[in-house]
């Protein structure tokens, strides 16, 4: 009998990995500036996984202890097809949360059937109110097209919708209480996230241009008064509520994502695989484990699969490393890794 049979997935630190974020596109419609370049190159469709490798994958994870999938990209709902990879995954046994993360261009048409399948909760990237601003940090996002996206998942009955915004200096830093003012007005949560240093985006230096936490923190409170909340979710955020009975305040978190600032890693329960099927098991290290290989070279071997995962877990590090001697350490794209 495998080990991976009797024992969930816990690396030498003592974390258990119960989260898996996949990547199924490194493909994305928008072109964010603290994302990717204006430039870019895709990866050719063959060296993708496919979307019955991806299941297969998801499946293996799910077997191993994995109760949460998150799926990512570029923006996954561009895929081809994708939905019949959602619609398989909702009906993994053992699988207790279908997540997504998106720019919310296609939810205006798809988010009836993301519900059907059992998506339960969905973040939407939304980093300005400004249609001209929007776009010129989307480079071809429209913003209406979004706000119609969102409007769209709450009509279909998305258990729990989360905006994510990532605050720039000198691009959106004085949209910070706008967004909350949003999230109030639609009943959502809202998480900002620091700008995380991953690739050269060439146009400007990250660590002059990227607000943190704390920063943000003293900005909503010139406009409301915020608490620690004990809450978790899935993912590294860490919540606060309004206080003072703001109408709305009491249903929403407001949620700090902190790589650079402050370091979550002693709690990190999760992994990322790739479109390309590379498992990487921290966001700001390079090393990583080719999945694709495995499941190729060995088609249709579960026990193979499950074995080289639950190996993989010795090379999960302690911590990410975003900079080496103030240069970014990481040199893939954030569309590559997965959101």
């Amino acid at each position: 009998m495998l080990q991976t049979e009797l024992s969930p997935l816990i690396d030498k630190f003592g974390r258990t990995v119960n989260y898996l974020r996949l990547s199924v596109t490194d493909r994305c419609d928008f072109r964010c500036v603290y994302c990717m370049s204006e430039d870019m190159t895709f990866l050719p469709r063959q060296q993708l996984l496919t979307l019955e490798e991806m299941l297969f994958l998801s499946q293996a994870f799910v077997e191993l202890g994995v109760n949460k999938i998150r799926l990512t990209g570029g923006e996954p709902l561009v895929r081809k097809n994708v939905q019949s990879l959602i619609s398989n995954l909702g009906k993994l046994d053992g699988l207790d949360e279908l997540l997504l993360t998106t720019n919310g261009s296609q939810l205006e048409h798809m988010s009836s059937q993301l519900a059907d399948a059992g998506v339960s909760r969905i973040n939407i990237s939304i980093d300005s109110l400004c249609p001209e601003r929007f776009t010129a940090i989307t480079r071809t996002g429209k913003l209406e097209k979004v706000l119609k996206g969102i409007e769209a998942a709450q009509a279909a009955g998305i258990k729990r919708i989360k905006l994510n915004s990532v605050i720039v200096r000198g691009k959106n830093d004085d949209e910070i209480v706008p967004l909350v003012n949003f999230a109030l007005e639609k009943g959502l949560d809202i998480s900002f996230i620091e700008e995380m240093p991953m690739g050269d985006i060439g146009s400007r230096d990250r660590q002059h241009t990227m607000v943190t936490s704390e920063e943000i923190r003293a900005v909503i409170n010139t406009a409301y008064s915020i608490l620690p909340s004990t809450e978790t979710s899935a993912g590294p955020s860490r919540y606060y509520r309004l206080t003072g009975g703001h109408s709305g305040g009491s249903n929403i978190r407001i949620g700090f994502i902190s790589p650079n600032s402050h370091n979550f890693c002693d709690t990190c329960n999760r992994v990322r695989v790739t479109s390309e099927g590379r498992l990487l098991l921290c966001l700001g290290n390079e090393n990583s484990v080719d999945l694709k290989a495995v499941i190729r070279r060995y088609p249709g071997d579960m026990d193979i699969l499950k074995t080289t995962i639950v190996e993989a877990m010795a090379h999960k590090p302690e911590r990410h490393y975003f900079y080496d001697d103030d240069k970014p350490q990481v040199v893939r794209m954030m569309n590559m890794t997965g959101g």
